[in-house]
C-alpha cells in the first residue's frame, strides 16, 4: 500500500513541477484504516533555479512560513496553558504595556489565536528598517503592533493576522523564561525526536544547516538577495529568525508526524507529554458560525477551501504564504502535507492557487480508490 501511495503523489507532484508551481515539491500523506497506518511520500524538483541548486530530498528542509503559527506557537501556547502559567482569557497586550487604552485592554490570547483580536492583517513595518537583522529589533517592532490601532472591535469579526502571533511568539519567550526556538524544542519536538527536522533556524548561526540544501524563496528586493537557508518573512528575518508568525523550517516527513502525533492525541490513541487531549480539542474544535478559524488552526472553507472537496468539515489545517500547507481529517483519518517553495524567485508566481485544491482532490480520490 506503501509504494502504491507513493506512485499517487509522484504522479500529482509532478505534474506541479512540470507546471511551474515551484522548484521543488516534497509530499507525504498519512492513511489510518483498521488501526493500521500507511504513508507515502514524494520529493522532486531542486532546491534552486540555475546551476546552484541541488536535488529535493526528503531531508531538505522548506520555509513552513504560517505554519509556524499552529505547530508551534499554538502548541506552546498549549503547553503554557497546560501548567497553569496563563490561561485561555489573560488580557494578551496588558502583559506588555500595562498603559494601553481602553479598546486594547480586553484582547486575550484566545482572541489573538481566533484572529478576532481587532489587530489588522498585516503592516509592513519592515520598511521603515534598513535590512538588517537583529534581534533588537523585536522590541522595536512589538511597539509597532502595541500601538497600532485596532481596524475593528475585538471579537465584532475574524481577520487573518500576524501581528498577533509575533506578539504570542514574544509571550512564550516572556512566561516560558527562554527564547520561542529553545522553548519549542525542549517541550514540542524533542520528545518526538523531531527537533533536527523541524526547527527554526536562527540568523546566529546557531543551527549549523548547510544552506544550498535548503530549499530557496523569492528574490527578495529589500534584502536584494535569493533568500536561502534564511527566513522568507521579513519581520520574522528582522527579529533574528525566530517569531510567532513565521520562521519554522522543516521537512515533509516531521510535518507529518508532528501531525499524526496531534490526530493521535485528538483521536484519544497517544498523548504529548507538554499539553493534555483536552486543551488539543479544545482548539481544534472551537468554532463560531461566522468564520471557519479554530483556536490557531483553520478549517476548510465551503465550497473554496485549498484542501478541495472531500476533507470533511472537521478537518483543520493551515497554509503557509511561501507555499505549504497541511490538512488533518479525523473523519477520514488521513492527513496530507505539501511543501513547496512557490514564492522562488518571485511572490508573483500564483500557480499554488489551483494546484493546492487539485492536489488534494487528485490524492483523496485515489485514496478512496485504494481503500
Amino acid at each position: 500500500m506503501k509504494n502504491q501511495l507513493n506512485i499517487v503523489l509522484r504522479e500529482v507532484c509532478e505534474r506541479g513541477l512540470a507546471g511551474g508551481v515551484s522548484s521543488g515539491i516534497s509530499a507525504a500523506v498519512s492513511v489510518v484504516k483498521k488501526k493500521v497506518r500507511y504513508r507515502g511520500s514524494f520529493s522532486g524538483g531542486v532546491t534552486r533555479y540555475g546551476q546552484s541548486g541541488v536535488k529535493i530530498e526528503t531531508s531538505t528542509l522548506f520555509d513552513l512560513a504560517s505554519l509556524t503559527k499552529p505547530l508551534c506557537t499554538t502548541l506552546c501556547i498549549l503547553t503554557l496553558i497546560a501548567a497553569e502559567k496563563i490561561s485561555w482569557q489573560d488580557r494578551l497586550l496588558f502583559l506588555f504595556d500595562s498603559n494601553l487604552p481602553p479598546e486594547k485592554k480586553k484582547i486575550t490570547i484566545q482572541d489573538i489565536l481566533h484572529h478576532s483580536s481587532g489587530l489588522p492583517a498585516y503592516k509592513p513595518y519592515f520598511m521603515a528598517y534598513k535590512p538588517h537583522a537583529s534581534r533588537e529589533n523585536i522590541s522595536l517592532i512589538l511597539r509597532d503592533i502595541i500601538n497600532e490601532p485596532l481596524a475593528y472591535p475585538t471579537g465584532r469579526t475574524c481577520l487573518y493576522s500576524d501581528l498577533g502571533f509575533i506578539v504570542l511568539g514574544e509571550l512564550i519567550g516572556k512566561i516560558g523564561k527562554r527564547p520561542l526556538d529553545q522553548f519549542y524544542r525542549q517541550q514540542i519536538t524533542e520528545p518526538l525526536h523531531l527537533a533536527e527536522h523541524l526547527l527554526f533556524l536562527p540568523l546566529d548561526g546557531s543551527s549549523h544547516k548547510e544552506k544550498k540544501r535548503i530549499a530557496a524563496t523569492e528574490d527578495c528586493p529589500w534584502r536584494k538577495t535569493v533568500i536561502q537557508g534564511e527566513v522568507h518573512d521579513e519581520h520574522c528575518w528582522l527579529m533574528g529568525g525566530v517569531a510567532g508568525h513565521a520562521g519554522l523550517f522543516g521537512t515533509a516527513d516531521a510535518v507529518l508526524r508532528l501531525c499524526e502525533c496531534l490526530m493521535d492525541c485528538w483521536l484519544e490513541r497517544a498523548n504529548h507529554p507538554a499539553f493534555s487531549n483536552d486543551l488539543l480539542r479544545y482548539a481544534l474544535n472551537w468554532k463560531n458560525s461566522t468564520n471557519s478559524w479554530r483556536l490557531g488552526f483553520d478549517s476548510p472553507s465551503p465550497g473554496q477551501s485549498s484542501s478541495g472537496r472531500y476533507f470533511s468539515p472537521h478537518s483543520v489545517g493551515h497554509l503557509g504564504f511561501a507555499g505549504t500547507s497541511f490538512w488533518m481529517d479525523p473523519e477520514r483519518d488521513v492527513i496530507v502535507v505539501l511543501l513547496t517553495n512557490r514564492v522562488h524567485p518571485s511572490r508573483e508566481n500564483m500557480k499554488i492557487k489551483e494546484f493546492r485544491p487539485f492536489f488534494h482532490d487528485f490524492l483523496m480520490e485515489r485514496i478512496h480508490d485504494l481503500f
